[in-house]
């Protein structure tokens, strides 16, 4: 494991001073001590909910309550309850298999320059109403994506086609069931959501439905169009080209194949025990570890300086790869409202509505 006086050894902080470094040493000192204290919140824990809370994984709630303990505490026993009682990780293959068919959602077998897991999702090929159906459906989706995360890195990449999208495939009911799931029990999953080719009428939608999203997560949104070479940046920043697919400006011609897809997703059904196995002491005491970056140009073009956890264990024969997306100081629990410019609409702003102190980021 690379330890944090390494990293000061390396340089890597933010500030090369002395003060600066004891600036970061007790701030990371501070989170360390924070983490215990939502562990001993927790109280005694066993099997697959002491495997689920490592250190990394309780950063992930600190973070999206703005480091506060109470409140974190509180979210991830909500996530404990509701695992124990939807056992997301043990959703197979044949028990979502009809959600799938269509390709509405798939995790692609290649990941992104970072190293982040991608879901490419195409509302467009929506094939049932079943509303609870479908969020099972991305249940298993985003369980299958975490199993298969290098190590080392905990976030993933949504790449949403609209492709054949119509005013019929829109639910503001499943939009809400969805973010109640992915912002309440996946905290800091999500690095980032391109939305490819969005047709005009669904800007609408987005301003009804965005105040559904907590601030941060609604600013790892981002809007891209094939014939706006400003925005497909965004996607030749973030993805090999040679790997993306053809739908996405890229050069790789394979498209959805049903019976490859269930090949592979039988063949990690039979991973996911293992992954949630008692004896899986690594994935038990996932460590908490800080990253330093000075600011820089994010894919929006904005200044971010990233300070940010991230979870890993590493032998001296094993490398890192490491992304850190978003600004944990920017993180804001109290109710607000904010503009966001979608690149859709140059010089015009989308307005996100106020957003209550409980909601979540992804």
């Amino acid at each position: 494991m690379r330890s944090f006086l390494a990293k000061l050894q390396k340089g890597t902080m933010s500030s090369g001073t002395n003060i600066g470094q004891g600036k970061e040493a007790a701030l990371y000192e501070e989170r360390l001590s924070k983490i215990r204290k939502v562990r001993d919140s927790l109280g005694q824990l066993s099997g697959k909910s002491a495997l689920y809370c490592s250190d990394a994984s309780i950063a992930r709630y600190l973070i999206a309550r703005n480091w506060d303990v109470k409140k974190a505490t509180k979210m991830l026993k909500k996530t404990l309850k509701w695992r124990s009682e939807y056992k997301p990780d043990e959703i197979c293959w044949d028990d979502i298999s009809d959600e799938a068919v269509t390709g509405k959602i798939y995790r692609t077998d290649y990941f992104d320059k970072s190293g982040r897991s991608i879901l490419v999702m195409r509302p467009g090929c929506q094939n049932t109403k079943n509303a609870h159906g479908q969020v099972k459906y991305l249940v298993y989706c985003m369980e299958n994506a975490i199993l298969n995360l290098p190590r080392g890195q905990d976030q993933m990449v949504w790449l949403i086609d609209f492709a054949g999208f119509s005013l019929p495939n829109i639910s503001l009911q499943v939009t809400k069931m969805t973010a109640d799931v992915l912002q309440g029990h996946y905290p800091e999953r999500l690095g980032i959501a391109i939305l490819f080719n969005v047709p005009k009428f669904f800007e609408s939608f987005w301003k009804i439905a965005s105040p559904i999203l907590e601030k941060k997560t609604f600013n790892k949104v981002k809007f891209v169009y094939p014939d706006r070479p400003e925005t497909m940046k965004i996607i030749e920043d973030l993805f090999n080209m040679d790997e993306l697919e053809c739908a996405f400006g890229g050069k790789n011609p394979a498209t959805f194949n049903i019976d490859d897809y269930a090949v592979r997703m039988r063949e990690d059904d039979k991973k996911m025990p293992l992954f949630w196995s008692p004896e899986n002491s690594e994935r038990a005491s996932e460590p908490y570890l800080m990253s330093y970056h000075k600011p820089q140009e994010n894919s929006s073009g904005s200044k971010t300086e990233e300070i940010e956890k991230r979870g890993e264990s590493e032998t001296e024969s094993e490398k890192k790869k490491a992304s850190d997306t978003d600004s944990e100081k920017s993180e804001e629990m109290k109710t607000e409202s904010s503009a966001v410019e979608l690149t859709s609409q140059p010089g015009e702003g989308a307005t996100q509505a106020d957003k209550s102190a409980g909601a979540s980021d992804l």
